[in-house]
């Protein structure tokens, strides 16, 4: 199963809500375990429990439970990377919302957007992916109240959604949804989606830019090619971290471990210039490096730990990778 991870910059939207409403994001991050250049890197990503572990801390210290609203006050192109810049160009909604839908895998690989065309207009799914759990619903409003800002700052700000459906049920004061939101609002549904008529999902935007939609197709697909070879690779140097002591896994056994076929991970990793004995060289090098700088690990020892049989294959394998041999690369770092 791939990591599910967020994109880091997504993190400074949320922590920007959090400090609106007066949580010490800086005490926040320390406790569940944030490091703080983590989000000086615009690439960078972060487990998804982590969010989960803010939301939780939120919903336990902030007395609103309609606080995620607020994040609509809180975004920026620039949280979103390519993808926020890309929706600013957007030639309609419908569009827009498509490419959110089709690239929401680089903002996070835990929710899903879902685009649905309805008989009464454009309908917009978001799937958290923590099932019933109640802090879904605080993530529901914290990420429809982004995207229904996103489209009022395309569309002009008097957009109002035909219809909210939201998970949480029926609020003592359901007041701060439907003065966001601006239309029915309804809550105990199936799902958190909003619905907008086909007038509003299909008129030309007045900040369309059909030249730069395109250029930022182009860098959104590759980003998201990248991001889906990083989590296939990732995945096979986990399965063979696990299993090296045991021996090299076979090509089809790791294979099979993806469940894939053994073309099917040939191609999928030969598309972004990784191969199944890259993966392995790959991985028994960094490996191996990190238990030669430990001085208590002989180089026998090393050599099973990395699967190799015997200590003079493992040698030989290592000159092939770094031009020097085991017992040197020691010295040369001692």
């Amino acid at each position: 199963m791939a990591r599910e991870t967020t994109l880091a910059t997504v993190w400074l939207m949320m922590l920007k809500m959090l400090e609106t409403q007066g949580i010490d994001v800086d005490r926040l991050m320390r406790d569940i375990g944030v490091p703080p250049e983590a989000l000086r890197q615009p690439d960078a990503r972060l487990p998804s429990r982590l969010s989960d572990s803010a939301f939780e801390r939120a919903m336990t210290a902030i007395d609103d439970p309609a606080f995620g609203l607020t994040a609509a006050r809180c975004w920026h192109p620039s949280n979103l990377g390519t993808l926020g810049f890309a929706w600013l160009s957007c030639v309609t909604l419908r569009r827009g919302l498509r490419r959110m839908e089709r690239y929401a895998k680089i903002l996070g690989n835990r929710f899903t957007y879902t685009g649905f065309d309805d008989p009464d207009g454009f309908r917009f799914v978001y799937d958290h992916g923590r099932g019933d759990a109640e802090i879904g619903w605080p993530m529901a409003d914290f990420t429809l109240s982004i995207i229904i800002d996103m489209c009022r700052t395309n569309a002009g700000e008097r957009l109002v959604p035909r219809r909210v459906c939201l998970r949480r049920p029926q609020p003592a004061d359901a007041a701060p949804y439907l003065a966001f939101f601006g239309g029915e609002v309804l809550f105990g549904q199936k799902e958190d989606s909003f619905l907008l008529d086909e007038a509003t999902a299909d008129a030309i935007l007045p900040t369309a830019n059909r030249v730069m939609a395109a250029t930022f197709d182009e860098i959104l697909a590759g980003q998201l090619s990248e991001l889906v070879a990083d989590d296939l690779v990732t995945r096979c140097r986990s399965y063979l971290l696990h299993h090296l002591t045991s021996g090299e896994p076979s090509e089809a056994e790791l294979a099979v471990a993806m469940g894939l076929s053994r073309r099917g991970m040939q191609r999928r990793l030969s598309e972004h210039g990784w191969s199944y004995k890259r993966v392995v060289d790959d991985t028994r090098t960094e490996l191996a490096k990190r238990y030669i700088a430990d001085p208590r690990k002989s180089l026998t020892e090393i050599a099973f730990l990395l699967g190799f049989s015997e200590q003079s294959a493992f040698s030989r394998a290592f000159r092939r990778w770094l031009g020097v041999s085991p017992s040197e690369y020691r010295l040369q770092r001692a």
